[in-house]
C-alpha cells in the first residue's frame, strides 16, 4: 500500500466516523479543528504524517510521505469557505509542486444542505464532480436518527 491508497483508506474510515458514528457531535465549524481531529486515525503506519509543514508553497494540512518518491497531501476544507472554488481550481497543486507529491486529495465538510448544494454546484463548474481525489464528509445533525426514531 502506498500513501495515496493509505490515506484514502484513513479518509474513509474518517467520513464513517463522522457521518456513521456520531463524529459530527464533535465537529466545530472550523478547518483547523476537522483537520486536527483527523490526526487521531493515523496509527500503525509506516508513514510519516506532518501537519502543516512548508515546502515554499504554503501550509498543507496534511503530508503524508515514505520517502522523498511517495508523497500524499490531504487538504480539508469547509463547505462554508468563501475561498473554496479558488482553493480548488489552485491550492492543492501548488502544494503538491511546492512537496513533490505525486498524489492530493481535498476533504470538504458540509454541516447543511445549503452548504451541500454551494459545494455541488462549484465542482460542477469545475468539471470536478466525478473527482476521486475530492471527498465530501457530511456533518449534518439534520439527517442522522437515532435507531429509537428510525
Amino acid at each position: 500500500m502506498n500513501t495515496y491508497e493509505e490515506s484514502k483508506k484513513r479518509i474513509g474510515y474518517f467520513k464513517d466516523l463522522i457521518e456513521n458514528k456520531g463524529g459530527y457531535k464533535h465537529l466545530e465549524k472550523k478547518e483547523k479543528s476537522v483537520g486536527g481531529l483527523f490526526r487521531f486515525v493515523w496509527y500503525e503506519t509506516p508513514s510519516d504524517i506532518n501537519q502543516e509543514s512548508n515546502d515554499g508553497g504554503g501550509l498543507p494540512d496534511y503530508k503524508i510521505s515514505r520517502g522523498s518518491q511517495d508523497k500524499t497531501i490531504i487538504e480539508f476544507k469547509l463547505a462554508s469557505n468563501s475561498q473554496l472554488r479558488r482553493n480548488l481550481k489552485e491550492q492543492v497543486s501548488i502544494y503538491q509542486k511546492a512537496s513533490d507529491a505525486k498524489n492530493a486529495f481535498t476533504v470538504i465538510v458540509y454541516f447543511d444542505k445549503a452548504e451541500l448544494n454551494r459545494v455541488n454546484k462549484i465542482l460542477k463548474e469545475l468539471d470536478l464532480e466525478q473527482s476521486p481525489d475530492i471527498i465530501l464528509i457530511d456533518a449534518r445533525a439534520d439527517n442522522k436518527p437515532t435507531g429509537s426514531r428510525a
